[in-house]
């Protein structure tokens, strides 16, 4: 029987009168995988502040998941995701030139559109990956969130994802549990892998730039890309646990890999130190960065800003200096 979309995350349950003693009936089965612990997550994440959605209240079977064929230049690096080409694509590969871009070749599992379904490549992912991708999606459509650019929305719903997939796991699955120990790395762990991104791609910046002013030759350039960007996948996969939310290293080891990663680790360094001085608390962290992507303090270089930026600190917890 084919699965059915449903109108809610939330399980309706049929109740039979006892007066007659009729038999309560059991509990209507989920209609689509993960459902009951869509809705939990969802119903969680309400206690820390997020705002309901209407994101994976529902179940579509195609797309498996959202194909995209982001692309720049051989020497050329984007600020982020939003810089780089698109293309969607209906198969398992881009049908770009690679002789003549960098492609990345990325199968969305979800995108914040305030009422994405359930995809079958989320539906199936590893219960760890669910756990982030909910909240983080969720966050991407709160009412403030929306305006600010990706590096900052992006750094901000990954970091939130993390912490309330954590404390979602230590609540359900309790301490000693392999999930929640995974998850409590996470956080940190991503924090590991935005500083070598971070480096990288100031790295190859900085050898674009070159080779823009005629300071080095096309052909050197690119003999000293391939070599950076090994020295990348060696310094990334050294990571170690290894994460159990996300990979350690960019899915496509080239300028469009560099550029969407780095789309989610610009900001990321110091939006963790903010959540430091704010105590780790979640649930102050995710209403103060609510209030701050409202009216982003551009000139912000570091978490102490942040926490001395308007709405940036409900109740400090720590000593900023």
């Amino acid at each position: 029987m084919p699965r059915k979309p449903v109108l809610s995350g939330i399980l309706v349950l049929v109740v039979a009168a006892t007066a007659c003693g009729v038999k309560r009936p059991p509990a209507a089965a989920p209609s689509f995988p993960r459902q009951e612990l869509i809705a939990e997550i969802k119903d969680f994440q309400k206690t820390l502040g997020v705002q309901d959605t209407k994101n994976f209240s529902r179940y579509s079977e195609t797309p498996n998941a959202v194909y995209r064929c982001y692309f720049t230049g051989k020497l050329e690096l984007p600020v982020s995701y939003a810089s780089l080409g698109l293309r969607f694509s209906e198969g398992t590969h881009c049908p770009l030139d690679e002789d003549r871009y960098d492609v990345l070749f990325y199968p969305v599992e979800a995108v914040a559109t305030g009422a994405t379904p359930v995809t079958p490549a989320l539906a199936d992912a590893p219960l760890e990956r669910v756990l982030v991708v909910v909240p983080h999606e969720d966050f991407h459509n709160q009412a403030e969130t929306r305006g600010s650019s990706p590096e900052v929305a992006e750094a901000a719903a990954t970091l939130i994802g993390f912490l309330t997939a954590t404390d979602f796991a230590k609540e359900k699955y309790g301490l000693s549990s392999q999930t929640f120990q995974g998850l409590d790395r996470d956080a940190q762990l991503f924090l590991q892998k935005a500083g070598i991104i971070n480096g990288y791609y100031e790295k190859l910046s900085t050898l674009y730039s070159a080779y823009r002013s005629r300071r080095v030759t096309r052909q050197e350039a690119l003999t000293r890309k391939e070599r950076l960007f090994a020295d990348l996948q060696q310094q990334c996969a050294a990571i170690t646990p290894d994460p159990v939310s996300f990979n350690k290293c960019p899915a496509a080891m080239n300028n469009a890999g560099l550029a969407f990663d780095r789309t989610y680790s610009r900001y990321y360094p110091m939006l963790f130190d903010f959540y430091r001085l704010l105590g780790q608390d979640t649930k102050t962290s995710i209403r103060s960065l609510t209030r701050l992507l409202a009216a982003w303090p551009k000139s912000a270089t570091g978490a102490a800003d942040l926490i001395r930026a308007p709405g940036g600190s409900l109740k400090p917890l720590a000593t900023v200096r």
